[in-house]
C-alpha cells in the first residue's frame, strides 16, 4: 500500500468545496460546491497535460486512491499513456462483450431504431424482407465483429436460381449491400466490431463485384407452362423433403420465396384457414391474408410435426418451414434445390407464379383484379386503388379453390375450370 502524501483523511473529509486538495505526485481531490468529491491524476505526455479521473471519494479511499495513481505512473514510466491504455483496455471489454451481438440481433436493433423515420411504408417493409430473404441466412447468427469482406461477398454471390444474387438482381442486390453496410457502421459505433466496413463498395467490393450499372441483364429461366402444372404437381408430392413440401406450399398459394421461408406458425390460422403474412414481408408494404386450401392445409399438417411443440402446438415464433437447425428458416436455395432433384434445373421458383397468372386469365373467368390480389402485386393506377380498399378475399378463395383442383387433375385432363359452356 502506498504511503506518505499531503493529505490526511480528516481533511479530506472536513474540508468544504470547491477546492482542489493535492496530495503530492500528481494525485488530486476535487471537491465540487454540492460538497462531492473525486479523485483525478495529472500528468504529462509529450508536454501536454492529461487529467485522468480515478473514481469518487468515499467510494475510493485516500489509500486506495494512491495505490491507483502507483499503478498508473508505473504504466508512464513503460512508455504508455494511462489515459490512453484505459481506453484500449475498455475498447477490448465492449469488443469481447460484443462476441455474442448476432448480425441479425444488430440488424433488428437498427431497423427498430430507425422505422420512424422511413416515411415510406414500403420501403420500411423491404429492409426485414430482404435481410430475411437474401442475408440473415449467411450471416444472421454470425458476431457482427466476425463479419468479413468475404462474408458479405457470399451473399452477393449466392446462387439466385443458376445466377450469382448480385447479376440476378442487381438492383435489390445492390439495396441489399446497402443495407448490410449502415448496419455494420451502426455495430461499429456502438463498439461491436472495429476496422473498415467490409461492405463498402469503394476499396472493398469494387473489387470483387464487377458494377452494378454494367452488369449483363439476366433472361430468366422459362417457367413451367400451365398445362404440364398438374403432371409436375403429381411429381412433387411424391418427393420427399422440407425444400419439396415449402415448394408445394408455395404453389398452392402463388406466393414469393421470401413470404414463404420467412412464415411463422404464429401467421397461420388453421380454424379459418388462412396465412396472415405480415407487411415487413410483403414487397408491397401491406399485410396479406392468404387463402388456405385444403391441399395447402395438408402440406402444414405434413411439417408441423417438426416444429417446437407449446402445449401441444406449434411454437407460434417457430418457422413453418424449418432448415436443419429446426429452430431457424430455411435456406432461399431449398426450394432450387428440390427443383434440381426433379430434373427441372431449368425452372425457377418464381416462374409458378407466372403460371399461376396465364392460367387464372386463360382458363378462369374470375376478374383480372381478383388474380392480382392473390399475387399480392402492387396496384399501379392510383383512381383505382383508392376506390379497390378491400381484398377481394371471398373472391380470391374461390379462386385458389379453383387452383387446387386444377394442380391436383389428372395430368390426362388438359381442361379443368371452364370457361363457357362445354363442346
Amino acid at each position: 500500500m502506498a504511503r506518505g502524501g499531503k493529505l490526511s483523511a480528516a481533511k479530506v473529509d472536513k474540508t468544504k468545496g470547491p477546492a482542489i486538495l493535492h496530495d503530492g505526485a500528481g494525485l488530486y481531490l476535487r471537491i465540487a460546491p454540492s460538497g462531492a468529491r473525486s479523485w483525478v491524476l495529472r500528468y504529462q505526455i509529450d508536454g501536454k497535460r492529461r487529467d485522468m479521473g480515478l473514481g469518487p471519494y468515499p467510494l475510493l479511499g485516500l489509500a486506495e486512491a494512491r495505490d491507483k495513481a502507483r499503478e498508473l505512473r508505473k504504466l508512464k514510466l513503460e512508455g504508455k499513456d494511462p489515459l490512453e491504455a484505459r481506453k484500449a483496455e475498455r475498447q477490448a471489454q465492449r469488443l469481447a462483450e460484443a462476441k455474442g451481438r448476432t448480425f441479425r440481433e444488430v440488424a433488428e436493433k437498427y431497423i427498430k431504431a430507425h422505422k420512424a423515420s422511413w416515411k415510406n411504408a414500403k420501403h420500411a417493409a423491404q429492409w426485414p424482407s430482404t435481410l430475411e430473404t437474401y442475408v440473415y441466412g449467411k450471416l444472421g447468427d454470425l458476431p457482427v465483429a466476425a463479419i468479413d469482406v468475404g462474408l458479405v461477398a457470399q451473399v452477393m454471390e449466392q446462387d439466385i436460381d443458376g445466377t450469382p444474387f448480385w447479376q440476378a438482381r442487381p438492383e435489390t442486390a445492390s439495396r441489399v449491400r446497402g443495407r448490410i453496410e449502415a448496419i455494420l457502421d451502426a455495430a461499429t459505433v456502438r463498439g461491436y466490431r472495429e476496422g473498415p466496413n467490409p461492405a463498402q463498395w469503394k476499396g472493398n467490393l469494387a473489387h470483387i463485384l464487377p458494377v452494378r450499372d454494367k452488369v449483363r441483364r439476366v433472361t430468366h429461366h422459362t417457367a413451367l407452362p400451365y398445362a404440364e402444372l398438374p403432371t409436375f404437381m403429381a411429381d412433387l408430392r411424391d418427393r420427399p423433403g422440407m425444400g419439396a413440401r415449402a415448394l408445394e406450399f408455395t404453389i398452392l398459394t402463388a406466393a414469393r420465396t421470401g413470404e414463404v421461408i420467412g412464415a411463422r406458425w404464429s401467421e397461420i390460422d388453421l380454424v379459418e384457414k388462412v396465412w396472415m403474412v405480415p407487411a415487413e414481408r410483403m414487397k408491397a408494404g401491406r399485410e396479406h391474408r392468404v387463402p388456405l386450401t385444403d391441399t395447402a392445409i395438408a402440406v402444414l399438417d405434413a411439417v408441423r410435426p417438426l416444429a417446437p411443440q407449446h402445449n401441444g402446438e406449434p411454437d407460434p415464433a417457430a418457422p413453418v418451414f424449418p432448415g436443419p437447425r429446426r429452430a431457424l428458416p430455411m435456406s432461399n436455395m431449398a426450394m432450387t434445390s428440390a427443383l434440381r432433384r426433379m430434373g427441372r434445373a431449368e425452372l425457377t421458383v418464381h416462374g409458378f407464379r407466372s403460371a399461376f397468372r396465364d392460367w387464372a386469365a386463360e382458363r378462369t373467368a374470375f376478374p383480372r383484379e381478383v388474380a392480382e390480389m392473390a399475387l399480392a402485386h402492387a396496384i399501379g393506377d392510383k383512381v383505382e386503388a383508392a376506390y379497390r380498399r378491400g381484398d377481394l378475399f371471398e373472391k380470391r378463395r374461390q379462386l385458389m379453390d379453383s387452383w387446387e383442383r386444377y394442380c391436383a387433375a389428372p395430368a390426362v385432363k388438359a381442361e379443368v375450370v371452364a370457361i363457357g359452356p362445354a363442346r
